[in-house]
């Protein structure tokens, strides 16, 4: 009896990690899952006429709100069956426009949503603000929607909305309450803060939600032009395993690792041993695109940290650079050559800027030595960056083509960082040769782009030890060969062989048992 329930165990957990690679078809069905503050656009660019407003409901109500980037959060409870409510929706809409989606003039202020209290799913939901009359507008920071229990208007965090039956009321009662001056026309790129970002440390945790809007955009990228190919598939592998491992974003972590386990499953190089130039199939690039490696709300159609004063200028590329200061100062020092090969490669095969390759390919190639350490590669790293912002500022400025509010400088100035200046030298300050303190400048790099920059996740509880924290720190001992063999496939095959081992076993003792059969 306690061999066959031995057996039976063997057996779920095969079931269990076969379950891994079953997900990759399940998963197609997820593909063109709604963005969180992302319209829905069509080809005709009237994407105005498309609602901006988040749904909320009751299974996806606290994630997207302890997720969400916004400081503060409007949540409007209504009925869909009621005249009063289809006539406020319009109203709604158009102070909604100002603060979510793509378009609008102050992204990532106000998580603007709704909750529709006629379907039965949000009953417990809505019972639990006390609803008591449609609308009803409540106001307050996200984590306190996530947090209470019960209303029962007491509650001094979270205002129910009383009086704002016009879009005009309503922005009046908003910009009262946060001591603004939104307005319906204001211009896309208008914001009061422009001169303050960069230059004042703590912001630099909005860019968090950069790291994984550029994360997210990279991907979409790579599959967009095909990109995956058997001359590059190695790189695409390195780097996943890089970002599973260090990645800033939690959720990017999990996404990689999905995409990383089931990547064997979409991609046989055996059938394209003789065509190094052929790409993925239609099929599996769509497949993959359902991962949606930062969360099904990710990318947000928008920038924070990154986010410039003309839609030209800043946000991806910000972003992307911020992800490779963070993933440099989180690695050990065993794994910094390891990161040098692995960035530079992902860089010269899928960064689609030619010029910007090339030129971040080249200062990869002057590097004589291995890195063998994480100071060293963060310091290398740092003055890559600061020698493309000293040819970009000097090239900008002749074409007039620099954003005014964000012009290349140096990096960090003195204003954030002190100490990593040593005395002031005859260079200029558009000169990346000054007489740095480089032990004061890594420490200031491992703050910044690290625990600063996390320091907006742990705030929201977001830095979580759970199964994703697990195969986390396991893939930080994943193979840095060439050919990777995904984590999850080489345990279930580990677990398989045990299984199967042990079943043999269980066959012979039951062999050796059995009496022999009497011949007549």
């Amino acid at each position: 009896m306690i061999q066959q329930i031995s057996m039976y165990r063997f057996v779920v957990i095969i079931l269990v990690f076969t379950q891994i690679s079953v997900d990759v078809s399940s998963s197609s069905s997820s593909i063109g899952s709604r963005s969180l503050l992302r319209t829905i656009s069509d080809d005709k660019g009237i994407s105005e006429l498309h609602d901006v407003v988040v749904e909320l409901n009751d299974t996806n109500f606290k994630d997207v709100l302890r997720e969400a980037p916004s400081p503060f959060a409007l949540v409007e409870f209504f009925a869909h069956w009621c005249p009063a409510c289809r006539n406020y929706k319009p109203h709604y809409e158009k102070v909604a426009r100002i603060f979510n989606g793509p378009n609008a003039s102050h992204p990532g202020i106000i998580l603007m949503a709704r909750v529709d209290c006629a379907l039965k799913i949000n009953s417990k939901l809505c019972d639990r603000f006390s609803v008591d009359r449609y609308p009803m507008l409540f106001w307050s920071k996200p984590s306190n929607f996530v947090s209470i229990n019960s209303w029962d208007g007491n509650d001094g965090e979270i205002v129910s909305i009383k009086n704002v039956g016009t879009a005009e009321r309503l922005l009046d009662w908003i910009n009262k309450k946060m001591n603004s001056s939104y307005g319906f026309e204001d211009k896309k790129y208008e914001h009061e803060h422009l001169q303050l970002k960069g230059l004042v440390p703590e912001q630099i945790a909005q860019a968090i939600y950069d790291v994984e809007e550029a994360t997210a955009s990279a991907f979409d990228i790579i599959l967009r032009h095909k990109m995956i190919k058997l001359g590059t598939r190695a790189s695409f592998l390195r780097f996943l395993q890089l970002v599973v491992a260090h990645h800033p974003s939690r959720r990017c972590r999990k996404g990689s690792a999905q995409i990383l386990v089931n990547f064997d499953d979409l991609y046989l190089p055996r059938t394209l041993a003789d065509n190094k130039e052929k790409s993925l199939s239609d099929n599996a690039t769509d497949i993959l695109r359902s991962f949606q490696i930062c969360g099904k709300d990710v990318p947000r159609g928008y920038w924070m940290f990154c986010r410039g004063s003309r839609h030209d200028t800043r946000g991806f590329s910000c972003g992307l650079w911020v992800l490779l200061h963070s993933i440099s100062v989180k690695i050990e020092d065993e794994e910094s050559q390891m990161a040098f090969t692995t960035i530079c490669d992902f860089i010269h095969h899928f960064f689609i800027c030619e010029e910007c390759r090339e030129h971040f390919f080249n200062m990869c190639s002057r590097v004589s030595s291995p890195f063998n350490s994480t100071r060293d590669f963060a310091l290398w790293l740092w003055e890559v960056h600061n020698k493309v912002n000293e040819r970009l500022s000097k090239v900008e400025a002749s074409l007039g083509t620099e954003d005014p509010s964000y012009p290349k400088i140096i990096w960090p100035p003195k204003q954030l960082c002190p100490s990593c200046h040593r005395s002031l030298s005859q260079k200029s300050e558009a000169s990346s040769e000054k007489n740095w303190d480089k032990d004061e400048v890594f420490k200031f790099l491992a703050n910044y782009y690290g625990k600063t920059l996390m320091s907006l996740y742990k705030d929201k509880g977001l830095l979580r030890d759970d199964k994703v924290q697990i195969l986390h720190s396991e893939e930080q001992t994943a193979s840095t060969n060439p050919i990777v063999v995904p984590i999850g496939a080489a345990l279930a095959i580990a677990i398989a062989s045990c299984a199967f081992g042990a079943l043999a076993c269980y066959w012979r003792s039951q062999q050796k048992s059995r009496k022999p059969r009497r011949s007549w």
